[in-house]
């Protein structure tokens, strides 16, 4: 009796067992691009950090063009969350919070409309850059560099795009943190009243 149920027990833990499966390669494996990147440090343990293999379904230049984008947005963001905290807001009367979350809710439509055509036309003036052969997110010269801050060599130059790619990629889990933290107090170790 013992032995059937054992068994049974064996034979039904058989059919939760993965099968095997072959892994389907894509004809888009970008890995390798992204090995001679910028971003690849002791941070990552030196190797290409794509924890969804995404590389294997985009294109590398686009992805690190997003990569960049994105972090620059997220620097931008937490500079914003921070602002109107430690300096207070301007003077206005349909934002009257300092809580970033609330203030896009307080917001008139009518300048998320002017925001978004001043979006617009900054990206249309980013392309046409581009298009002329400078550029925003690396590979070329910079289409805006006020300060003159890219070096003329080229050490320097992946050592400055090493740089941007970890604070974007620190703001970026920045204000992430800061918004979980929003919508579910005490997710993430933000001092209070941020």
């Amino acid at each position: 009796m013992k032995t059937a149920i054992i068994a049974t027990l064996v034979g039904s833990a058989a059919a939760f067992a993965p099968s095997p499966v072959a892994r389907v390669e894509s004809s888009l494996s970008y890995a390798k691009e992204l090995d001679s990147m910028a971003g690849v440090s002791n941070e990552v343990g030196g190797k290409v950090w794509d924890p969804c293999g995404l590389s294997d379904y985009v294109p590398a230049d686009w992805a690190r063009r997003a990569e960049l984008s994105n972090g620059r947005s997220a620097m931008l963001a937490t500079v914003g969350w921070f602002f109107p905290k430690i300096f207070g807001t301007f003077d206005s009367t349909d934002v009257t919070t300092t809580d970033p979350i609330d203030a896009i809710l307080q917001s008139d439509p009518q300048w998320w409309v002017q925001f978004i055509v001043l979006c617009g036309v900054f990206e249309s003036w980013k392309y046409n850059q581009e298009m002329s052969g400078k550029s925003f997110l690396g590979g070329a010269a910079p289409a805006v560099d006020y300060l003159k801050l890219w070096p003329e060599d080229a050490a320097k130059q992946e050592e400055l795009k090493l740089k941007e790619l970890k604070n974007a990629r620190l703001a970026m889990i920045g204000i992430a943190g800061l918004v979980s933290n929003h919508l579910l107090p005490g997710s993430c170790p933000v001092p209070p009243g941020f």
